[in-house]
């Protein structure tokens, strides 16, 4: 694992509640399909798509653990209406990931590949945000297999959904399509101060082209 290298502090730490959030103790267990196995010698994190070099790039568990580590203090707001607040989330940046494997410059979004196929669409700035972190740890302990482990996105700034548990890779994208839940009813966006927790409520410009 690597080392530190920052950790939000001031404003950027403070926690708020979005509108028609509760605060829970504890973390509940949240997840569609069973929790999947980890296999180390078979685990590998993908990027693909609309690269910048036109390549796919892929690391081992072993090389990915290895890149840039930060901590970083934020809350995790589900759509079923309970906040946890103040976790410290520790991993890999995204922007690291961006920074090393850069998309092309026509990219505008990302799709987040996890276990079984699961997926979540996000806007690029949302992936690039400065706390969008691929988590490998919560408040110093590594992530238990039901929260995600080895490996789970957290973009503190949308609803948690828009996170997935059990990465294993990004698909950059030059036009947005929907993911999983997204499919099934959520927005497409998922910000939790604007309440963006189904499909019925987008605005144009919210949701993919048809």
């Amino acid at each position: 694992m690597g080392h530190p290298v920052e950790r939000e502090s001031g404003e950027a730490a403070r926690s708020e509640l979005p509108p028609g959030q509760r605060v829970q103790k504890g973390w509940p267990v949240t997840h569609y399909g069973p929790v999947p196995k980890f296999r180390p010698e078979r685990w590998e994190f993908r990027v693909f798509g609309a690269t910048a070099d036109g390549a796919k790039h892929c690391w081992t568990h072993e090389e990915f653990t290895a890149l840039p580590y930060t901590t970083v203090v934020a809350d995790l707001h589900c759509v079923t209406k309970f906040s946890m607040m103040g976790a410290e989330w520790g991993g890999i940046p995204a922007r690291v990931i961006l920074d090393i494997a850069p998309p092309a410059p026509e990219v505008t979004h990302v799709m987040v590949w996890a276990e079984y196929g699961f997926s979540s669409n996000l806007r690029l700035a949302d992936f690039a945000a400065e706390r969008t972190l691929f988590a490998t740890h919560k408040d110093g302990e590594l992530l238990t297999a039901e929260h995600g482990f080895p490996l789970r996105l957290v973009v503190p700034h949308l609803y948690a959904w828009k996170g997935p548990k059990w990465v294993r890779g990004v698909e950059y994208m030059t036009a947005d399509r929907r993911g999983f839940w997204e499919e099934r009813g959520y927005h497409n966006v998922g910000d939790p101060w604007k309440e963006q927790r189904y499909s019925y409520q987008e605005e144009p410009g919210d949701g993919p082209e048809l």
